[in-house]
This record gives structure tokens, sequence and C-alpha cells, in this order.
């Protein structure tokens, strides 16, 4: 299940992308480009505490517009895909160590609870969705037109592969 959540979460990412880069108001809008930039580098943050690589990301501002960004968050799919192939089920029971649950520990009151491999994989397509519901208000809030990306919409379609425009696969 988790290589199919995964795969939808891709194809929402690219159907979503598309909307974003063909609303014109898009592209100056702080908030949006806020939000897009935030999904993308915890996605990336987590594939990064998986395999065992530094927290160490652009900042929003190095990315010159957002077709830059979108850029990024397409390379991430190309990775975590092969990442996602390779994990078997035991795996998915191992514990991962975040290095915010210090920070989490503050706003919870107490030390976090562990938390498996399965379950972080399931948090990021959670708070993608999260946020690409976020993005998808603020592209109706600029005029644009925001795609149905539900997973049910995406069973509907056959399961499609993400289409992610040609601009950004470059």
């Amino acid at each position: 299940m988790t290589n199919e959540l995964y795969k939808h979460m891709q194809w929402a990412d690219a159907t979503v992308w598309r909307s974003v880069l063909a609303t014109p108001q898009a592209e100056n809008d702080s908030r949006l480009r806020e939000l897009l930039y935030h999904i993308h580098v915890v996605q990336r943050a987590f594939l990064a505490i998986w395999t065992n690589q530094p927290l160490d990301f652009p900042e929003e501002s190095a990315f010159e517009n957002l077709t830059a960004i979108s850029r990024w968050g397409y390379e991430y799919y190309q990775n975590v895909n092969a990442y996602l192939n390779k994990i078997t089920d035991s795996a998915l029971e191992e514990i991962v160590e975040l290095p915010w649950s210090k920070r989490i520990m503050e706003v919870l009151g107490k030390t976090p609870d562990p938390t498996t491999l399965g379950e972080t994989i399931l948090q990021v397509a959670l708070h993608t969705m999260h946020h690409r519901g976020q993005v998808t208000v603020r592209l109706r809030e600029l005029g644009g037109k925001p795609p149905l990306i539900d997973f049910i919409a995406w069973v509907w379609h056959g399961k499609p592969e993400a289409d992610w425009p040609e601009s950004i696969k470059s």
C-alpha cells in the first residue's frame, strides 16, 4: 500500500503543480510559494533521515521562481521512489529517530513515543496532503482552478502515472 500511496502523492503533486504553473497570479504569491516550498522541504527532510543523509537544503529564497521549486519537487520523487522500492516489510517496523524530537517534546509536554519507519512514511503522505489542500484553496483565491486530486479520483482515473509539466523535467 505504501507504493500506491506515494504514486498517488506524486500524481497529486504533479497535478497541482500543473494548475499552479497555469495560474499567472501564482508566481508572485508569497503564501503559495511558502506552502509549496514547505511541502517539498519536509518530504526531503524525511527522505534524508531514512537514508542517513544530512539535513542540508536550500532556503526558499534560493529558488528563482515557482518552476525551480517544482523541479526540486519532481527530483524528490525520483529519489523517494527508488528508496521505497528497496525497503522490506520488516524495515517498516524499525524505529526512526527524528532530530527535531526535542522541539516536539516542548509542544507535547512529554517525550514523544517511538516512531517507526512506516509511521513516518505515512506522516509524509498525510503532511503533504494537508498542505496540498492549503495550496488548492490559495489557488482558488488567486483565480486559478484547483484540480480534483483525491485518492479516489486517482483510482477512478485508473491510477495514472504522475504527469509533471515538461518545463520542469529538464
